[in-house]
């Protein structure tokens, strides 16, 4: 995937006047890819600045977000089966409302569309779905984006002290205590 990354971002890069088509056909490419929408987003940072950057993701998530409502209503049992998956992980009575989506869209491990199945849910017609997209991708495409601009600012030593400090985070703020179940500490002699 890293090496997929480089060669997309090389090619936007030299794509002069082209390159922001090129970039938001990559938005509209990256479900296809397997790419998390986070890495399209700080990559538009890096290569066009917060500004344009942010711009033109908002612009492909949105359009990415448009072409899935419309394809889902084309596949009804995929349509049935992320309804299913959607009940299973959020619940079967629960709806998302657009604040909770917009900031859901800013965890990078959550599913893009299965968010955009929420939306579809909240919204009455396409349209509607549309604005929703689009105010729902604002907060995620700034903030990315941001990090991005914010990563192309930094010499490569700042970056591995980021780094570095980043992991000593994670290492401090681990869970500190191992549970184990009592089946797994005495085993039952049915078995």
């Amino acid at each position: 995937m890293e090496i997929f990354g480089n060669y997309i971002m090389a090619i936007v890069q030299t794509g002069g006047l082209f390159a922001p088509l090129l970039f938001i056909s990559v938005h509209l490419l990256r479900p296809l890819f397997f790419l998390p929408v986070v890495f399209i987003c700080v990559s538009g940072g890096i290569i066009f600045g917060v500004f344009y950057g942010t711009v033109f993701s908002i612009i492909g998530i949105t359009l990415s977000s448009m072409i899935f409502y419309i394809v889902i209503q084309w596949m009804p049992k995929t349509s049935k089966r992320l309804i299913r998956m959607k009940k299973k992980l959020i619940g079967k009575h629960t709806e998302l409302t657009m604040t909770q989506i917009s900031l859901l869209r800013l965890i990078p491990f959550i599913h893009f569309h299965l968010l955009s199945l929420c939306l579809i849910e909240i919204t009455s017609d396409f349209s509607d779905y549309t604005r929703s997209s689009l105010l729902t991708s604002i907060p995620l495409a700034l903030l990315y984006t941001s990090i991005g601009g914010w990563l192309s600012s930094l010499s490569p030593m700042h970056i591995l002290l980021s780094l570095f400090a980043l992991l000593l985070l994670i290492y401090a703020l681990r869970r500190k205590e191992i549970v184990i179940k009592w089946e797994d500490f005495f085993p039952s002699s049915t078995q």
